[in-house]
């Protein structure tokens, strides 16, 4: 796929520009967090992550941290070269990739929002949504791709909205008082609605470019923190840290 030829290569100029590649003691190391780990203990129980259906990948660099959510664990641990020579064939390679590019990015202060937030944060990140959303569309009609429930509780009390998700315990099941479409439904979703929010692991499963369309696109989440600030994507995330 196009986009990750292109985030490889600029990963690898970054590295080169900044002498990382062939650094002796730079070592970046990954690893699946607990659900605690990665969120601490929200108001709010539903979450993926809670619920074991998806897990958060975590790459340390020079200090600084980047995480990225996937559905296939496991671990790693190489230097930069390694990284960016991952074939990025599947998701856990591209949640490696993914988690260390943001780690590079953040210890280079070329992105920020890298890890997760934790405990009442997620609900203080969906308690701004509404005002966020009113000031970039006044009314729209919101194509919401990814199950987040603290978001989602929220948006539907001020907007129309459709959510389509990938989970089969989400899917033809009401939450917020709407239905949680299949995978099947996504064109149509994105046909129907004037804004897409989609959420960033969408950078890691290898469906992001079907989201950059004409239509207005928010991305939510840290995973595709890095990959927004690279090719300038809107990036949802006021509580990350």
């Amino acid at each position: 796929m196009k986009i990750y030829s292109d985030l490889k290569s600029k990963f690898n100029s970054m590295a080169q520009q900044h002498n990382l590649l062939d650094k002796e003691v730079t070592v970046v190391s990954a690893r699946t967090l607990t659900p605690e780990e990665a969120i601490g203990k929200p108001d709010i129980k539903d979450f993926p992550l809670l619920k074991g259906k998806e897990v958060m990948i975590e790459a340390a660099f020079n200090g600084a941290k980047g995480q990225a959510y996937t559905d296939m664990p496991g671990s790693f641990s190489g230097s930069i070269k390694d990284v960016a020579n991952l074939p990025l064939t599947n998701s856990f390679q591209r949640a490696v990739f993914i988690s260390t590019l943001n780690a590079v990015m953040r210890s280079l202060g070329l992105a920020g929002k890298t890890v997760h937030c934790r405990d009442k944060e997620p609900a203080e990140c969906a308690s701004q949504l509404t005002k966020y959303i009113k000031e970039f569309m006044p009314n729209p009609k919101i194509a919401f791709v990814g199950y987040q429930p603290a978001m989602i509780s929220r948006l539907v009390e001020s907007f129309e909205i459709r959510v389509v998700d990938l989970d089969t315990d989400n899917i033809g099941k009401e939450k917020f008082g709407i239905m949680v479409e299949g995978p099947e439904k996504t064109d149509e979703l994105l046909k129907w609605g004037d804004i897409i929010m989609a959420t960033g692991s969408t950078s890691v499963n290898g469906t992001v470019t079907k989201f950059i369309t004409e239509k207005p696109v928010i991305f939510y989440g840290i995973t595709i923190s890095g990959v927004a600030s690279i090719f300038g994507y809107k990036n949802y995330c006021p509580c990350g840290h």
